[in-house]
């Protein structure tokens, strides 16, 4: 089904009309696939962050159209665009609750889109569900269901987040550069679960990155950005088989510039 995800001419200004004025997004336009594991690579200032955040409703677009799963979300707030995305964070700490439980974050995380009352309790078939889904992280976690969060390490805790973005599936999941707070060895383990689960639930993803050989290895579309425009787009086998070299090149070709951003070009 084509149409998940729909940016038309989108434009983010900051601090419009004055001297720190900052034209950030200038006139995207992007077309995700359902099920498209999209990388999104960049410099420095070049609008991944911001882009991510005018989606999920951080930021609001001065200008263009935005609509997820054919729906128009462009004026609608970021609480009422939650029912549809799913997000992980940079920060291990966000997007959970420190003192809360294993089991109770992922109640809280099923209950997303939905009118909430005051009642809130587990039965014994909530905790046999949310016991499977972690023991399907192969973290050995299961039995340890009743640990607050905070005691988890940040590995482990964003494991449990991703979980607790996809254990209703979103019509988007957003991914705002997931393992960039993690050991090498720890993000290689957290990217796997990543494309598992993204792979078994056919989840239409958006992933920054700000390591390039990662933008390359997962997925199957990468678009990079520069000064708030999209210059790379690559998809399918052509993606599949492009390599580093191949990238700076087609940045060179159509930035006319050269890639400087040492997190890039070091990754």
């Amino acid at each position: 089904m084509p149409g998940c995800l729909k940016i038309k001419d989108v434009h983010v200004t900051f601090e419009a009309g004055t001297i720190n004025e900052n034209h950030v997004l200038k006139g995207i336009d992007f077309e995700a696939d359902a099920s498209d594991f999209i990388t999104v690579i960049g410099g420095n200032g070049a609008g991944k962050s911001t882009l991510l955040n005018t989606i999920a409703g951080v930021y609001e677009a001065d200008a263009g159209h935005i609509e997820i799963d054919e729906i128009d979300v462009t004026r609608t707030p970021e609480h009422k665009r939650a029912k549809l995305i799913g997000r992980v964070f940079q920060d291990p700490k966000m997007g959970t609750a420190t003192r809360m439980t294993i089991e109770e974050n992922l109640a809280i995380a099923t209950k997303r889109g939905q009118k909430r009352g005051l009642r809130f309790g587990l039965s014994a078939a909530d905790r046999e569900f949310y016991k499977e889904q972690v023991a399907l992280l192969d973290l050995g976690l299961e039995d340890r269901m009743t640990m607050d969060m905070g005691l988890l390490s940040g590995g482990q805790r964003q494991a449990i987040t991703l979980l607790m973005a996809t254990i209703v599936e979103p019509k988007l999941l957003l991914l705002d550069e997931h393992t960039a707070a993690l050991d090498p060895k720890t993000a290689e383990q957290v990217l796997g679960l990543t494309q598992k689960l993204v792979t078994e639930k056919k989840l239409t993803t958006f992933m920054i990155t700000h390591n390039m050989q990662d933008a390359l290895r997962y997925g199957n579309r990468l678009i990079m950005l520069h000064n708030g425009k999209i210059v790379v787009d690559l998809k399918g086998e052509e993606k599949k088989l492009a390599t580093m070299e191949d990238l700076m090149q087609l940045f060179r070709q159509n930035s006319q510039t050269e890639l400087k951003d040492d997190a890039l070009l070091l990754s």
